[in-house]
């Protein structure tokens, strides 16, 4: 049955299935917060930046309600059912951090406070989330809402994790905004997502500007390995 020849062959063919199977197909969506109790003349106290796959959609002035879409899929997501629904919870959000900013310790402290909400869908459909949390630039404290976990990454961090460690609702309000709404809001700008690159695309008109990561594997990042393996086998079986 087959000689060293076919072997080879089957080796190759398996190898670039591998290497050149679809992968990359993750997405995932985040806003991150910035909240400054006393902001300097001219400066927000309250801002948003909205991400699809790291790239801005929207930029959000949460004091003043105030949103300017930055991309293509920022305008169409504003025709969203849930649009209205996912603005409320962006202020929720923003006047839990407000308030957890009027608890600091040393009030005197000058302080602007950041948050990261992602969620993130792997390309086997499995859903993360996850939470970040800063005092005055340094990302100091990390939540999994996976598994409710608390971790601490800077000593700035420590006492927002006493604070927030034990307090239930606080921790069921981060594991569902950032598992259940945050995944649902994600599904539903992928989907425009699609529905824009079929509209859109065209010898005129090209694709909107903003776009997606790949979702393959493109064939330079393959070829290579192939290309050696089968030099390696050959001198196997030669």
């Amino acid at each position: 049955m087959g000689g060293p020849e076919a072997c080879l062959g089957f080796l190759v063919l398996l190898l670039i299935v591998w290497f050149s199977g679809t992968h990359g197909d993750a997405h995932s969506l985040s806003y991150n917060f910035t909240i400054d109790p006393q902001p300097r003349p001219g400066q927000l106290w309250c801002e948003v930046q909205g991400h699809v796959d790291r790239e801005v959609f929207l930029s959000y002035d949460c004091g003043h309600a105030k949103i300017i879409f930055t991309s293509p899929l920022g305008e169409k997501v504003k025709t969203t059912k849930s649009w209205e629904t996912q603005i409320e919870t962006l202020r929720d959000i923003r006047d839990l951090l407000y308030d957890f900013t009027l608890e600091k310790p040393r009030v005197t402290d000058p302080l602007t406070l950041q948050a990261r909400m992602t969620c993130r869908c792997e390309d086997d459909r499995h859903i993360s989330g996850s939470w970040q949390f800063g005092l005055n630039g340094q990302m100091s404290l990390h939540f999994d809402s996976e598994n409710g976990h608390w971790r601490v990454d800077h000593p700035g961090g420590r006492w927002m994790k006493e604070k927030w460690e034990n307090d239930r609702a606080v921790t069921d309000f981060l594991m569902r905004v950032s598992m259940l709404d945050c995944r649902a809001w994600l599904q539903d700008f992928m989907v425009l997502w699609e529905k824009m690159l079929k509209t859109s695309a065209s010898p005129t008109t090209g694709p909107p500007r903003f776009q997606p990561r790949a979702t393959a594997i493109k064939p330079k990042a393959w070829i290579l390995p192939v290309v050696l393996t089968s030099f390696i086998i050959t001198g196997f079986l030669g």
